[in-house]
């Protein structure tokens, strides 16, 4: 569809540009295309159109090196700053109160994005302990929000996560959350890069000890705990047994040394004893 051009000018871009930026809350395709048909009848804007004025928004914001764009969340358009901007807004941007939450709020967040709808007792039995004060604080907050009552004895509540939750997270539905499984496998990529980082930290620490050792046994050693260390990180780990017996088959090389040079020194004290004999005779 065509940049459509009102009597005063102005362009249906421009316009749809304005209601989105000017909204407080993400707001609809449908929502815009009914405001603009509050004052244009005749135009016949259709709702699938919107989506094609915000690609070429967006597009415009991009060529141009614009430090925004439009996003679709929570149902509906709104404006947001890119993402490669976060270092220098992070600098004097304070925590929101929902950064704030404590930590048995965030897990109560999360059984009810997962298992929603749910009610407080199930809340209850998944953490173990009362939930109650943790339901409070997430209402108050609108990430949650009453969405009903359980057919079943009593009534209880059913709670489930609102379009503020869906806006604050950057998603557009609660399909788009990680799945458990996609969670467990971050957690891995995250454990293997610290374990990377404190395999990169003990190599610079042993190349210094190379660099900095008195004699050729501590150079030697510091050798063999580098090429140990790059082994652990190429995944390609030594059998600890074999390991062990060459260090052992080390020691009682040194040991039989150690018997032969003492059994000279017996030869030799006896064959001074055996002399200072003969001369005395």
């Amino acid at each position: 569809m065509q940049d459509y051009q009102f009597v005063d000018g102005t362009r249906l871009s421009s316009v749809i540009e304005a209601l989105i930026f000017a909204s407080p809350e993400p707001i609809s395709e449908e929502k815009i295309c009914e405001i603009i048909a509050k004052g244009e009848e005749n135009l016949g804007l259709e709702v699938d159109a919107i989506e094609l004025f915000v690609e070429k928004l967006n597009q415009r914001y991009e060529e141009n090196g614009l430090a925004f764009t439009i996003q679709e969340v929570a149902g509906g358009y709104t404006f947001a700053t890119k993402k490669r901007f976060e270092p220098w807004l992070s600098i004097f941007q304070h925590e929101s109160a929902y950064r704030k939450l404590s930590q048995s709020a965030i897990e109560t967040l999360a059984i009810v994005a997962y298992k929603q709808p749910i009610t407080k007792p199930e809340v209850d039995d998944i953490r173990g302990v009362d939930s109650g004060y943790m339901l409070r604080q997430l209402l108050e907050k609108v990430l949650i929000e009453v969405s009903g009552r359980l057919d079943a004895p009593g009534k209880p509540l059913l709670y489930k996560t609102t379009k503020h939750f869906l806006k604050h997270f950057g998603i557009n539905s609660i399909d788009e959350l990680p799945k458990p499984r996609e969670i467990e496998e971050i957690l891995k990529d995250d454990d293997m890069a610290e374990h990377r980082q404190f395999l990169f930290d003990r190599q610079l620490e042993l190349e210094e000890l190379k660099e900095t050792a008195e004699d050729e046994d501590a150079t030697r050693t510091a050798m063999s705990l580098i090429d140990a260390v790059e082994k652990i990180d190429e995944e390609d780990v030594p059998d600890l047994d074999e390991y062990t017996a060459d260090i052992l088959q080390l020691e009682d090389e040194d040991n039989e040394e150690d018997a032969e040079l003492e059994n000279e020194l017996e030869d030799e004290e006896e064959n001074l004893d055996n002399g200072s004999k003969t001369e005395e005779e």
